[in-house]
Formats: C-alpha cells, structure tokens, sequence
C-alpha cells in the first residue's frame, strides 16, 4: 500500500494509536520495567517503513524481557494491535524494535525524537 492519501494516513494513525495504547496499557500490567511505546512510518512507503518501539525505563529491564517469554508476549500485543488497526505485515517482528529510557539519556540526551529518526 504505497502513496497512502491524507485522508486514509489520518484514519490509519487514529486507529494504530488507538490499538498501541490498549497494547500498552496491558503491556505496563504485565511486564516488570516497560514504560511506553510509540510508532513511526513513512506514508509513501507503508507498510514496510512502520517501526513499533516497545520502551523500557532500564537496559536491565529490556534485557530480561527480551531473554524470557515476555518477548514472545510484546510480539503478541503488537501483531493484535495492528489486526485491529487494519494492518497486515507479513513478519511483525521485523517492524518491532525495543529500546530503554537510559539508553536514549546516555546516547541522545533524552531526545527521543531525534533517537527515532535515526533507528
């Protein structure tokens, strides 16, 4: 789906916000450390350009999700989240990256902005 319109990229990003934040929400009763997530895409390339960032406050806490089941767990949320959006992608975990808060201090500052663009 290339070249989205306006109309159809407003409508996809309510829905996509709308099924990250119940994501999230159960995420944060769930799993130890885990803070936010976001996404980001490119309305001329869609879907290969959406990037889902799962965010943790510590690498500690990002590094113990990700070496047990809780990963597998992220993976779920995230691949329900897009169904109800609308959005199919063939290999979710290709869209998904996972990051921390001390991570983005320690390298960008706590520009989290900037950190997104540059992933």
């Amino acid at each position: 789906m290339k070249n989205i319109s306006k109309r159809d990229l407003a409508r996809l990003e309510r829905e996509l916000v709308a099924c990250l934040t119940d994501a999230c929400e159960t995420a944060k009763t769930e799993i130890v450390g885990f803070s936010w997530l976001t996404h980001r895409l490119d309305p001329n390339d869609f879907p290969a350009s959406l990037r889902i960032t799962w965010v943790f406050e510590r690498e500690a806490d990002k590094a113990a999700a990700l070496a047990g089941e809780t990963k597998a767990r992220m993976l779920v949320l995230t691949a329900q989240a897009l169904d109800e959006a609308g959005v199919q992608l063939d290999h979710v975990a290709w869209h998904v990256r996972f990051d921390s808060e001390e991570a983005c201090n320690r390298s960008h500052a706590g520009d989290w902005n900037r950190r997104l663009q540059q992933r």
